[in-house]
């Protein structure tokens, strides 16, 4: 290794490699290379004599009768106590995915509790809390860390740990009030201000979370981790160009790190830099898993990116509107690409390569837009920000915000050319707007925002595989993890659950309908379900499903299937407790006769509304809009984004009305599970964000006047350069 460095460095010298005039790149190359390789190969040799030493020394807490065993132990109580925390959790996983079978972790496990009845002590806590933290029961390592600090106070790792327990649950409030208390053990503790600004980031604070990865990286700049996680707090926030230098630099000092290659391929593409992006898309490509080696999801997601930046490039200079992502990716790949299944596609065509004559999307400033178009820029900045969820968990993303406001204003433009008798232009053609035209508006916009999600019409898949279903699920409780996005919404799925649990005993077990009643009165919490159930029914066993139902306003007395809760387990803290939509064909055709009969309707009032100054009238075509849309999010017609869609075509469609949204979301609410959560459109229409103080009624005057199609036509030219 050494000798190969040293003959590269005679060859090619390290600082003329610097100078990015050389002309050797792949002397250079190979010099980074053999040198990135060399250090990792000292690390490596380093920990194992220490891991060997600290057996020799007999240090190793509880060995066992295996050798290779005590090795692998030893070499993660030495990364822990050099400081490599996370390398220390990553090892311990990868053992315990290989002893876990065997039953060792088991064994030392028992080993430990005995010895803890033994004789208790600060340091046996600690040992038995991360064996219990890598083998996920969070909640019992939590109560080990916290017993060993109560035995020795001053112990910034276990307190380090202590709050990884309560991330690792959702529990982000409690998890960083105790990685600051690790603080004020250690004040220079890295990784507990990167886990400071991951828990910030996570329950949606940007500015606390960007302050404490700033902190981390001043105590070393070169802390992989916090460039990493930052790069992806900032992509998702839509500050892309910043994100890209987080990743540049996290190359430079792991040239293979496949997230950051991977987040740094994304964030070109997404500005409209093909040329950069698909080459680092590609690096991730040639990194192969070696055999019996686990593929990182950033190597299974890749190729699907790398195929969909090539269709956006080959498509570059043509108006979003004269093309459809639906009918040109084949039905296969959008099916695998949606389920987030491996690449492997029989017969696939690859898309085009890059087309030397299609270039790239040129940086904008925003002052060489003209005053119409920057005004319209604003405008959809402040919509798209009136939709941002006020709830822990959501991470702000201007990027987002930005397109779903444009979507809002292209959506109030078309209605209103709609109801004045005009036609739309979709997909080459011009004709009457139809309803999907209306969300398909949005959809365009929310694709273009993040190219990494696959916003997808679900009805537009194989008949394969749309015959077969395709499932919205959201894991709301599984094991100790708690979704924490959804924690608002528990008391109000608790209390649906009892009402359709005692509308089943009231049909199938009436003279116990008083006792289980009675019973639920005393359930406070989910978890407390599952003994209730089975108690008075002997067919629970593992668990149980209570499926909601959506009723007809098109067919009075007719109902179609909404969503189901599914609660399995055995105990608290084995349980699963998540709510699915499934997209099946019969139920999606069942849900669109119903938007259509809508959408036909609202069409005809909205043209009324045209010619019309009643404010009745008004607040009819209010309802229609609200109606269509409690539909659409009962329905989950697309593969993601269907919340955010839903949202900007009620904003879009309201102003067109000559209503304008100024309200935000309330705190603690999150749109989509809202509208699934109530039971029919009536009570939705009554019960909505949108009151009455944050829906202004202002000067009836043509909506196109802050979005014309040239304006509009402007923007969607080269669409991506108006972003971030």
């Amino acid at each position: 290794c050494v000798s190969v460095s040293l003959y590269i460095f005679s060859v090619s010298p390290l600082f003329s490699c610097l100078d990015f005039s050389h002309r050797k790149p792949l002397f250079c190359f190979l010099l980074m290379y053999s040198m990135y390789m060399c250090f990792l190969f000292f690390v490596s040799h380093l920990t194992q004599n220490q891991a060997k030493l600290f057996i020799e020394q007999k240090k190793i807490p509880f060995p066992v009768d295996n050798l290779n065993t005590n090795e692998e132990l030893a070499i993660g109580y030495v990364l822990i106590g050099n400081g490599l925390y996370d390398e220390a959790i990553k090892h311990f996983s990868l053992l315990l995915q290989i002893l876990s079978p065997l039953g060792r972790i088991s064994e030392a496990l028992a080993d430990l509790t005995k010895a803890i009845q033994l004789q208790p002590s600060a340091r046996l806590y600690r040992h038995r809390g991360t064996l219990l933290f890598i083998s996920e029961d969070y909640v019992a390592a939590m109560e080990d860390f916290q017993q060993s600090l109560e035995l020795k106070k001053n112990q910034p790792i276990a307190m380090l740990y202590k709050g990884l327990t309560f991330f690792h649950r959702g529990m982000l409030k409690e998890a960083i009030e105790t990685f600051k208390e690790a603080l004020k053990l250690k004040s220079d503790f890295i990784d507990a201000y990167k886990s400071l600004g991951q828990a910030y980031r996570e329950l949606g604070d940007f500015e606390s979370a960007m302050e404490s990865f700033q902190k981390a990286l001043m105590l070393n700049q070169n802390h992989i981790q916090s460039l990493q996680l930052r790069g992806m707090m900032l992509y998702h926030h839509g500050s892309l160009q910043e994100a890209i230098g987080n990743f540049k630099r996290c190359l430079q000092l792991e040239p293979y790190n496949e997230v950051c290659q991977y987040m740094k391929g994304l964030s070109h593409v997404a500005m409209g830099q093909f040329y950069e992006g698909i080459k680092a898309q590609t690096k991730v490509m040639l990194n192969d898993p070696l055999l019996g080696q686990k593929a990182s999801s950033e190597y299974l997601k890749v190729k699907y990116l790398r195929e969909y930046s090539r269709y956006l490039h080959s498509h570059l200079d043509i108006p979003v509107a004269e093309y459809n992502v639906d009918q040109d990716l084949p039905g296969n790949f959008k099916n695998h690409w949606a389920k987030n299944l491996p690449f492997l596609i029989e017969d696939y065509e690859e898309q085009p390569g890059l087309q030397p004559h299609i270039k790239d999307v040129l940086p904008q400033n925003f002052d060489s837009y003209s005053s119409e178009v920057q005004k319209l820029i604003c405008t959809a900045d402040h919509l798209g920000a009136l939709m941002q969820y006020d709830t822990p968990g959501f991470l702000p993303n201007r990027r987002i915000h930005r397109a779903m406001g444009l979507a809002t204003l292209e959506v109030m433009q078309a209605m209103h050319r709609t109801w004045s008798n005009s036609k739309v232009r979709v997909n080459g053609k011009t004709r009457q707007m139809q309803w999907r035209d209306m969300f398909d508006i949005a959809v365009k916009w929310r694709r273009i925002a993040d190219p990494d999600q696959p916003v997808l019409w679900l009805d537009q898949m194989p008949a394969r595989s749309l015959s077969r279903g395709f499932n919205n699920h959201i894991n709301l409780i599984r094991g100790q993890i708690i979704n924490i996005r959804y924690l608002a919404y528990f008391d109000n799925i608790l209390d649906f659950i009892k009402d359709r649990i005692l509308v089943y005993h009231g049909a199938y077990n009436p003279r116990g309908l008083l006792e289980v009643r009675q019973a639920l009165e005393n359930v406070n919490k989910v978890e407390d379900l599952l003994p209730i159930m089975k108690q008075f029914n002997s067919k629970t066993r593992d668990g149980f499903t209570v499926n909601s139902k959506v009723p007809s306003m098109k067919d009075l007395g007719k109902e179609y299937d909404g969503f189901t809760i599914t609660i399995t387990g055995d105990r608290v803290g084995n349980m699963l407790f998540s709510v699915e939509t499934q997209t099946t064909e019969e139920r999606t055709q069942q849900y669109q006769s119903e938007i259509e009969s809508i959408y036909k309707d609202l069409t005809a009032k909205g043209k009324t509304l045209m010619l019309s100054t009643e404010l009745g009238d008004a607040d009819a075509v209010c309802n229609l809009i609200l109606s269509l849309v409690y539909y659409f999010c009962n329905l989950m017609p697309l593969s993601r984004g269907s919340s955010v869609v839903a949202y900007s075509v009620v904003m879009g469609a309201l102003m067109a009305s000559g209503k304008e949204v100024i309200g935000r979301i309330p705190k603690g609410k999150v749109n989509k599970e809202q509208i699934r959560s109530t039971t029919s459109a009536e009570p939705f229409i009554h019960f909505t964000f949108l009151t009455p103080d944050q829906v202004s009624v202002p000067p009836r005057s043509p909506p196109t006047c802050l979005c014309s199609n040239n304006n509009m036509s402007e923007l969607h030219t080269r669409i991506l350069g108006c972003f971030f």
